[in-house]
């Protein structure tokens, strides 16, 4: 537990900070991370009161996640294009001072409750929020392999073929798992017949948040107040991002409201373009929702798996195992096997999701 280790905590950004004088409060573990542990801290550093996060690793995580290093590099790249991004402050890397490697960002305000989110915002206000983050989201896509901090040399470039490079990579996550996956392995090779219609060139590589989603931002009064989250960054084609976004999984409930479970879709691609982002085609966001639908389908099932094991005991993780049901449904839906059609709506005003 963090409370054991406030008075290392304290040395520590004495140490960084060269202050006289270093207190640290425990204000609280906040929600939503079976990957990464979140505290609220307030600093008083000689006199002045600091409202700040510090995250650090979870027990047990899983492979695409990046460590508090590279993750406070990614945080640094972000703040630098314009994003709304928690600050970076201090970094240990090594698990020293807590007995976990951890990064301190400066603490934003408002909620990332998604399912809180996408159940009481307004139309009208969802489709402006739908907006402000496609504008966001291009700001992060202006950063192109080229023209990245040798603070980012640690992001493996992508293969020639990414899509094929994805695909081979599900298909080795799938097959580290225990039980076979029959629906997950024909859904791949159902992706690996259509991929060519929607590969692209190097040239479009762009550093995207790979889980950009509702439940990974933070909205105060209605707007926009920071993005959340980037352990998963890395290059790839932007549209893995959009689709992220759009995809059914991340609308928690609301099937109609495409982007994020919040406004239309079309805001979104709006927001994008007017942020800076490419016209957008929808029929490759299209295509990188199932693509979405089958990677959070294999992560669901590792989360399980680290439960499982034994590695890490937790109902949570063991519950976002049954999370690959409801995908692979999707997916089926998805991919046009005859006789499956989309889940019910879930209100009288969300439209047809398939």
């Amino acid at each position: 537990m963090l409370g054991n280790k406030i008075a290392a905590l304290e040395s520590f950004l004495g140490r960084q900070t060269g202050a006289g004088h270093v207190g640290v409060k425990l204000i609280g573990r906040l929600g939503g991370g079976a990957i990464q542990e979140n505290w609220a801290i307030d600093l008083d550093i000689d006199g002045e009161t600091l409202a700040a996060v510090l995250r650090a690793d979870a027990p047990s995580g899983v492979a695409e996640s990046w460590g508090k290093a590279q993750e406070f590099a990614i945080l640094k790249a972000a703040v630098a294009a314009g994003m709304k991004a928690p600050e970076p402050l201090w970094l240990e890397p090594i698990g020293n001072v807590i007995g976990q490697p951890f990064h301190i960002t400066r603490r934003l305000g408002g909620s990332a409750d998604p399912r809180k989110l996408v159940r009481n915002i307004e139309e009208e206000e969802g489709d402006a929020l739908a907006r402000e983050l496609g504008a966001e989201l291009a700001k992060l896509h202006k950063l192109t392999p080229a023209g990245a901090s040798s603070d980012l040399a640690f992001l493996p470039p992508v293969p020639a073929n990414l899509i094929a490079g994805r695909i081979a990579r599900f298909r080795g996550q799938l097959d580290r798992l225990p039980e076979a996956q029959p629906v997950l392995e024909w859904a791949i090779n159902r992706l690996e017949d259509e991929a060519p219609n929607y590969a692209r060139g190097a040239d479009s590589v762009r550093l995207c948040h790979r889980d950009f989603r509702s439940g990974n931002y933070l909205v105060h009064e209605g707007k926009l107040s920071g993005i959340l989250d980037f352990e998963f960054a890395g290059w790839s084609d932007p549209y893995e991002d959009l689709g992220w976004f759009c995809a059914r999984c991340w609308r928690f409930g609301m099937s109609g409201a495409e982007a994020g479970g919040i406004g239309r879709r079309e805001a979104f691609y709006e927001g994008y373009v007017a942020g800076g982002g490419d016209t957008v085609d929808d029929g490759k966001v299209r295509f990188w929702e199932q693509m979405a639908a089958l990677r959070w389908a294999i992560m669901s099932l590792e989360q399980a798996e680290r439960h499982l094991s034994g590695r890490e005991r937790s109902i949570e993780l063991a519950l976002t195992g049954l999370v690959s049901l409801e995908m692979e449904y999707d997916l089926l839906v998805d991919l046009r096997l005859p006789g499956f059609k989309p889940t019910p709506r879930k209100r009288a005003s969300d439209g047809d999701a398939s």
